[in-house]
């Protein structure tokens, strides 16, 4: 059995269409469906939702999140 090792940009690609959690520099989080992001980590997610200091604020469809803007992104546990 061989492992291969995994690429940030292998990850980013897997987890299109899928809930992610992404922290900005200013500490604000957004959870949402990721659907798409480019080279310089411009981020557009779907049914999202802003958290500051862990508390719901608001509520997008779509949003558009800039690269440079971005501390991390990680994927996001589904709701049971």
């Amino acid at each position: 059995m061989s492992l291969r090792k995994q690429t940030p940009s292998d990850f980013l690609k897997q987890i299109i269409g899928r809930p992610v959690v992404v922290k900005l520099n200013s500490g604000v989080d957004y959870r949402g469906v990721l659907a798409c992001l480019d080279g310089y980590m411009n981020i557009a997610i779907e049914q999202t939702e802003e958290y500051v200091n862990g508390q719901l604020k608001n509520k997008y469809g779509d949003a558009f999140l800039r690269g440079n803007n971005v501390l991390y992104i990680s994927t996001q546990k589904r709701k049971m």
